[in-house]
């Protein structure tokens, strides 16, 4: 007997949630990155995605990933319509064909948090010190949370999710971790990496913020700035070239921002390493510009890639995809 955990996205707005279900089948788990498991069908009523009178919707597995301890895969799924069509919460369905040309960076910030009352690890006995001591801190005073962070790399790992980095940020019990990827998987990777960081924090008792602004004042925001390039960007690029990336992004700033997250705007200001959230612009290591031209892409003869700081912290991957690509294609 194996165990099969199902991830989806459910319907609820402005952001999804994740979901899952653990079906159990009799005998070895098919292979073909999921697509030869079998479909299966959910109360959609449950997760604003289906009316009472209609309530089935499907899983479509799309990618699976070698689970926990808890269960042998870990299957991340698309929703349908009972009809097989995509169901309209189906954000995945937005990008496309996107091919492994297209390279993805994701920078996923957030917060632990207290699941009793929301407040922020670390901040239990009050405000701590200002920002400046913790990013990248070593030590009781400045870190808290490393051990779940630690925990959820190595899961990460384990699933054969690339994760390249992971470091403490700016503010005591915030955190990130960067996940690399290609086409379309890049986005299942993100979405199963958050997946699994609930699930260990959950482990820990402890909770995940993803609000790109969850503590006001002079504090920085949580964002998912994404890195991205394709193979004419890494192998055949100029300074004209990405300059002209850059002003086609800029060209559609406002539909980015609108696939970018909620509450962006708390976020990007013009403070704290943003640029603010109605200008667009972009420079050579400029972390406060919608756009960075990162020093290793000119070092490189204008070789390799960009990074769009807008996205928020709890933005959908296959949104910023669909917006990136269609824009640049």
């Amino acid at each position: 007997m194996k165990k099969l955990e199902y991830v989806w996205l459910d319907g609820y707005k402005p952001e999804p949630m994740l979901r899952s279900k653990v079906k159990v089948i009799d005998g070895e788990i098919p292979g073909n990155q999921g697509t030869d498991l079998p479909d299966w069908s959910f109360d959609g009523s449950s997760t604003q995605q289906a009316e009472g009178g209609s309530s089935d919707c499907i899983l479509k597995p799309v990618t699976t990933y070698t689970g926990p301890a808890n269960s042998d895969s870990l299957v991340m799924c698309e929703v349908l319509s009972p009809d097989r069509s995509s169901h309209p919460s189906n954000t995945r369905s937005l990008c496309g064909e996107v091919t492994d040309e297209w390279w993805f960076g994701f920078e996923q910030e957030y917060f632990f948090t207290n699941p009793e009352d929301g407040t922020i690890l670390g901040w239990e006995d009050g405000t701590p010190r200002p920002q400046g001591d913790y990013y990248c801190g070593v030590g009781a005073g400045d870190v808290v949370g490393r051990e779940i962070s630690e925990a959820h790399m190595d899961a990460c790992i384990e699933a054969g999710i690339i994760i390249t980095g992971t470091n403490a940020e700016v503010a005591l019990g915030q955190w990130e971790y960067q996940c690399f990827g290609k086409g379309l998987k890049a986005g299942d990777d993100l979405w199963m990496s958050r997946y699994l960081l609930h699930l260990i924090a959950e482990e820990f008792g402890v909770a995940v913020n993803t609000h790109p602004k969850p503590q006001e004042g002079d504090w920085n925001g949580s964002g998912m700035h994404a890195n991205f390039s394709n193979d004419q960007m890494r192998n055949a690029g100029s300074e004209d070239f990405m300059h002209s990336l850059c002003e086609k992004l800029g060209a559609v700033h406002d539909e980015g921002i609108a696939s970018y997250g909620s509450d962006n705007d708390k976020r990007l200001t013009g403070d704290h390493e943003t640029q603010s959230i109605d200008t667009f612009s972009y420079g050579v290591s400029d972390r406060g510009a919608s756009i960075r031209i990162p020093i290793y892409t000119v070092e490189n003869n204008w070789n390799g890639y960009l990074e769009d700081r807008r996205p928020a912290s709890n933005a959908d991957p296959y949104r910023i995809i669909a917006h990136i690509v269609g824009t640049l294609t």
